[in-house]
């Protein structure tokens, strides 16, 4: 397939690497390492010049979505010709370019909701008619894997679950807004020249869920009407990401092209679930700026990193979980929250009640009218007393924690309730052995279902 054939020239472990870390880089203490053979990295990230490269562009689908034919632009598309970086399209020349390849123009007759699927070469979703948001369930995502520190597994992304909405649906909205309410621009910013990005983000979403869910949203005179909250958004009168925020469960990062380096800065974004950071903290920087707290990114990673977001093709995303053990259900933790100390110690007094498996489940994409790539990322909570229903889960799990790169496990940062996750897992691995559902002489190894279990029957 044309994704893995993508990664694969990238380098599948610094991609992967990068999907985990950058706005899933979400807990300071919890990244995955793993060697990468590139010595000269930071001397190439410094002097390769991307200004000239461009990702693939959608534009050949306009003549079909506009009805009409299309001539060639009459500026090429160069670094004198683009809407800069931090420019408003709406006020630019119609002639001018944006990076997708796009003009000014096109996509101002494209106008609002243009077919999204047609324009990414993404597949919109199967529609689920007659959902109950209240009564669903999430996939119970497990990405555990071993050896845990040869890849950073991950895979083309199902289109029926960009976005997923499930039982938590309402009490994560009203918990989101009052993260904004409390935080405001620690965890929602959109920087000049995202414009475009973030209302075609918008639509892209709106237009995805209207079409899995159309029992609970439609927009109609560009209108969202959500009925499972009972609201209604003009959104000409909202700002993109605050529909987002007041919708969707989710968080989303817009990273934008810098004329004047080819490479790529976080713009904008709606970001309520990190664990050790703030949006704050990460808005405005280009990659490498993200990821200084990362170990060996800027001498090992920049530089494949750098030219793989020079490239992304709009019908490839990606999707890929990254997971952790949880005290409670933590959703929004930064360094300097009352609870980050209860990293610190090992809490005599916890319960194998207390404990819980967190899943980011994370997809990364390119917008195709803005070129921007996008992050969007989920979390989902697990009681780790569930793990006794799961063969197989808790003796991978044990194994990773067992024997996980030290360097690794104590940056992913579990050690804090591990005194309590070791035993209770022990005893559940005890107990499916008696009980047959794993075999005597199993060796711990990434699952066939991955990144389900056996029993689940979506896991196929």
């Amino acid at each position: 397939m044309a994704i893995l054939q993508l990664i694969a020239a990238v380098c599948v472990g610094t991609v992967a690497y990068f999907l985990y870390n950058l706005f899933k880089h979400r807990n300071a203490t919890r990244v995955r390492a793993h060697s990468f053979s590139s010595d000269s990295s930071t001397r190439r990230t410094h002097d390769s010049d991307y200004t000239s490269v461009f990702p693939p562009s959608q534009r050949h689908v306009l003549g079909e979505l506009l009805d009409t034919d299309v001539k060639e632009p009459s500026r090429p598309l160069t670094t004198e010709s683009l809407v800069k970086m931090d420019a408003d399209y709406r006020h630019a020349d119609p002639a001018s370019r944006i990076f997708s390849g796009f003009t000014v123009g096109e996509v101002k007759a494209l106008g609002n909701f243009p077919d999204y699927a047609k324009l990414s070469g993404v597949p919109g979703p199967s529609p689920l008619k007659g959902f109950d948001v209240d009564s669903a369930s999430p996939r119970p995502y497990r990405p555990f894997r071993w050896a845990y520190h040869q890849t950073m597994s991950f895979q083309k992304l199902d289109p029926d679950y960009w976005i997923e909405l499930e039982s938590t649906y309402r009490e994560r909205i009203v918990q989101r807004r009052e993260l904004y309410a409390q935080h405001g621009s620690d965890v929602l910013q959109a920087l000049p020249g995202s414009e475009l990005a973030c209302k075609e983000l918008m639509e892209m979403v709106l237009q995805y869920i209207c079409a899995r869910y159309p029992d609970s949203f439609r927009v109609d005179n560009n209108v969202l009407y959500n009925n499972i909250l009972g609201t209604s958004t003009d959104l000409e009168k909202v700002h993109p990401l605050h529909v987002l925020l007041h919708n969707v469960p989710e968080d989303f990062a817009i990273t934008l092209r810098n004329e004047k380096t080819g490479r790529y800065h976080f713009r904008a974004g709606v970001v309520l679930s990190t664990l050790g950071w703030k949006l704050s903290q990460k808005i405005g920087l280009e990659l490498s700026g993200i990821h200084a707290p990362v170990p060996s990114y800027k001498e090992k990673m920049a530089f494949s990193m750098d030219r793989f977001f020079t490239r992304m093709p709009a019908p490839s995303p990606i999707q890929r979980g990254s997971w952790g053990l949880e005290i409670g259900q933590p959703l929004f933790l930064p360094t300097d929250h009352a609870d980050w100390s209860h990293r610190d110690s090992q809490n005599p007094s916890l319960r194998p009640d207390d404990l819980f498996l967190r899943v980011d489940w994370q997809t990364l994409r390119r917008l195709p009218l803005s070129g921007g790539i996008v992050f969007n990322f989920k979390a989902l909570f697990t009681p780790l007393t569930q793990f006794q229903h799961e063969p197989y889960v808790p003796l991978l799990v044990l194994k990773i924690l067992s024997e996980g790169e030290e360097g690794i496990m104590r940056y992913k940062g579990t050690w804090h309730v591990e005194h309590i996750a070791r035993p209770a897992l022990e005893e559940y691995a005890r107990a499916q052995l008696e009980r047959g559902l794993v075999e005597k002489d199993w060796t711990e190894r990434t699952l066939d279902e991955y990144p389900f279990f056996p029993g689940y029957n979506g896991g196929s």
